[in-house]
């Protein structure tokens, strides 16, 4: 099964973005809802001790924006780009939650965090925290099995290949790519899911 082509609107937004940075809103605005769910499904119980899912969503967004003059559009897609960024960032509260007592990594974290992000990363984030489009999207995954879960979060939201979804599940890229299909269309029915989930 051929992997179908990446989303050339947000391609062509990442290039614009890249010369009028008035257009980086709108790129960002197109991976959003994805991001926010991926970070509430992300961050877990213990982790939510030392940061909340909004503040990874707020830090990723700041740090895209610090550093998207060396995004390429050619290199990687923008949603990729993004969440390696949110991987970083939750592991970075991970290790810190670790390496500090609960109080303490709790506090620190989310104020080095909120600090940092600038204020349209926060409008936005607390904009789609409060969308009833995205609840809808997060109780649905919610219902997900083990495997369902990892795809939706491999594919759907990270936009990772079909190859590099079977690298982490152990299954073959035809095998991933059959099950993302059929999971896909499951969602697509979702009121505006499709809109929001990556391709594959």
């Amino acid at each position: 099964m051929q992997q179908p082509e990446p989303d050339d609107l947000t391609r062509s937004l990442a290039r614009a973005a890249r010369q009028d940075s008035s257009r980086f809103d709108e790129l960002c605005e197109r991976v959003a809802p994805a991001l926010v769910a991926w970070a509430e499904l992300k961050v877990g119980a213990k982790l939510r001790g030392s940061i909340e899912p909004m503040d990874v969503v707020q830090e990723t967004w700041c740090r895209a924006w610090r550093s998207f003059e060396t995004y390429d559009p050619e290199a990687a897609s923008f949603r990729a780009w993004t969440f390696r960024i949110a991987k970083n960032v939750v592991l970075e509260c991970a290790r810190r939650s670790r390496r500090d007592s609960a109080a303490d990594a709790g506090t620190t974290a989310r104020h080095e965090v909120v600090h940092a992000a600038p204020d349209r990363a926060t409008a936005l984030s607390r904009r789609l925290a409060r969308d009833e489009g995205v609840s809808s999207l997060l109780e649905w995954a919610r219902t997900l099995g083990e495997d369902e879960h990892a795809l939706f979060v491999h594919i759907g939201l990270e936009g990772l290949s079909y190859s590099e979804a079977g690298t982490r599940l152990g299954l073959q890229k035809d095998t991933v790519a059959k099950r993302w299909q059929a999971l896909r269309e499951r969602a697509a029915r979702q009121p505006r899911f499709g809109d929001w989930l990556a391709e594959g």
